[in-house]
């Protein structure tokens, strides 16, 4: 065989293994030390790149003083000098849709035994990101999917006002710049979360 034939014949290997190796990579859930790593690194990339702090919940705030500011003294402000912050949060929603639907892994989401069965024993337990009986217009209509949709999301925005931040701005960007509030809000976030899941969302699946 001559040897530029057998040169090609490596660089196709070479580029198969690597597509491969990609398509995988895209497919698969990536290990915590990964993904957490990279989450991690925007906190340093964001200060370097203009001491941006990383945060999603003041989006909201934005996009309303943007559109509909009616008024309201918490609305009037200065929206557009933290405009980077709508293009940083479109990305987040552009890789979620590419993470959830375009590269969605097969297997569903891996949960523990125990919330399987507690879910089993109420709803269809499907391989969705969310349980399409929980989250849909249907459900919507009922109390069940009233608590958790309706009054869910209003607690969490809440929470996250009462706060002065998310798990992102608190969790991430607070705890890793050593401020105390974010370590107290972030204790709260995990505490509130294991006393629901464990101790009232049995009882809401159950209605």
């Amino acid at each position: 065989m001559p040897s530029g034939t057998k040169d090609v014949i490596k660089i196709n290997f070479i580029f198969l293994a690597l597509k491969e190796g990609i398509v995988e990579l895209l497919y698969k859930p990536w290990p915590w030390y990964v993904a957490g790593a990279i989450i991690g690194l925007t906190v340093p990339v964001l200060l370097l790149a203009g001491n941006k702090p990383l945060g999603i919940s003041s989006t909201l705030r934005q996009i309303c003083a943007a559109c509909i500011p009616a008024g309201i003294p918490f609305l009037q402000y200065d929206w557009k000098k933290d405009n980077w912050n709508l293009f940083f949060v479109t990305g987040v929603l552009i890789g979620g849709f590419l993470g959830g639907l375009v590269f969605r892994n097969a297997e569903g989401v891996a949960i523990s035994e125990k919330t399987f069965n507690m879910l089993a024993n109420n709803i269809v337990v499907d391989n969705q990101l969310l349980p399409g009986e929980l989250f849909s217009w249907q459900s919507l209509a009922t109390t069940r999917g009233f608590l958790i949709i309706v009054v869910g999301g209003f607690l969490v925005g809440f929470g996250t006002r009462y706060a002065q931040g998310c798990t992102s701005g608190h969790g991430i960007m607070g705890l890793s710049s050593l401020q105390w509030p974010s370590l107290v809000a972030t204790i709260c976030f995990f505490v509130g979360g294991v006393f629901v899941s464990n101790w009232v969302l049995p009882y809401i699946l159950a209605l």
